[in-house]
């Protein structure tokens, strides 16, 4: 008796894969950040929490392979930026790479989405690797389209949110409003998949943002 071996799908997994390695961020910055804010002791507490998000990713990644049998393209990508913005922020010892790298982001998927978009193609499908089984090709262009402007909001949202916030508050306000806010973003478009061909009977794979970063 022959049986595939396709890695089951898990909501609770790819939500470990997303937003793991930011909850990891912010529990190493409130562990490592001194009890009077600013100065060295702030950088310190930067690096060293960056440190463990870089490493966090990593183990996302192959956790996101092990388990899922996959690595999407918006997860690789949103690593590569990570790690990149990352070491520059533990290379100068300057928050200011960590915080704009979300920013950089959006932005770049937001392109990409809108560049899809020009040329009649939902660039998302291939980004999320087919999250939504049985979603036509009108679905997939809108969900491109909603998803497109979603990151530009969120890119607006992290400039506002890194100009105004110390960097204690600027995490705090990415790991609980941004998150949650793009958690009920992704379900808000349930209806709309629902009418371009997701069956009510399949089980959609939780897929939120790329990576939180």
């Amino acid at each position: 008796m022959s049986e595939t071996k396709a890695k089951p799908k898990s909501s609770w997994l790819n939500l470990v894969v997303d937003y793991g390695p930011l909850l990891v961020f912010f529990l190493a910055y409130r562990w490592a950040k001194p009890d009077e804010g600013g100065g060295v002791g702030e950088v310190i507490a930067v690096t060293k929490s960056t440190l463990a998000f870089m490493v966090a990713t990593v183990i996302a990644l192959v956790v996101s392979k092990w388990r899922l049998g996959k690595v999407s393209p918006m997860l690789w990508l949103s690593s590569v930026l990570i790690i990149g913005f990352g070491s520059v922020t533990v290379w100068l010892n300057d928050p200011f790479y960590i915080q704009v790298k979300p920013t950089i982001i959006y932005l770049f998927f937001a392109a990409t989405l809108f560049g899809g978009l020009l040329r009649g193609k939902a660039m998302l499908k291939y980004l999320l690797q087919s999250a939504f089984e049985g979603l036509d090709d009108a679905g997939w262009l809108k969900l491109s389209r909603n998803w497109a402007l979603w990151f530009v909001f969120l890119a607006i949202a992290n400039e506002v949110l890194r100009q105004w916030l110390s960097f204690d508050g600027w995490l705090q306000a990415k790991l609980w409003g941004v998150s949650i806010a793009s958690f009920l973003f992704t379900f808000s478009q349930i209806p709309m998949l629902l009418r371009h061909g997701l069956g009510a009977e399949d089980k959609v794979e939780v897929e939120t943002t790329p990576p939180q970063g």
